[in-house]
């Protein structure tokens, strides 16, 4: 059994007992949550495709960690300008079991 879901901008296929990492989603770590934007669901014989979402299904997921991604330096430069900007990004996650 598996199911791709929808969460932050982004598609990811989940199987029962999958660890996942996704862009941040409220709650603490331990609480559980419901993913209502699923958009194939399927098994080895036959699966079902939403137009756009799977009516009346839903993966439940365990909140394990909220964290954050490694630093993503940005740095900007122009030559014989003496122009240099260096800017850094971490993106926050939270990883799904």
């Amino acid at each position: 059994m598996f199911a791709v879901i929808k969460t932050g901008g982004k598609q990811y296929k989940v199987m029962p007992g999958d660890l996942i990492t996704v862009e941040r989603l409220e709650g603490e770590a331990g609480s559980k949550i419901n993913i209502n934007n699923i958009l194939m669901v399927g098994d080895e014989k036959a699966s079902t495709i939403g137009t756009p979402f799977v009516e009346k299904s839903e993966v439940k997921a365990m909140i394990v960690e909220q964290g954050r991604s490694d630093k993503v330096i940005v740095f900007k430069k122009k030559r014989r300008q003496n122009y240099r900007r260096k800017a850094g990004h971490r993106q926050d996650l939270t990883c799904l079991w």
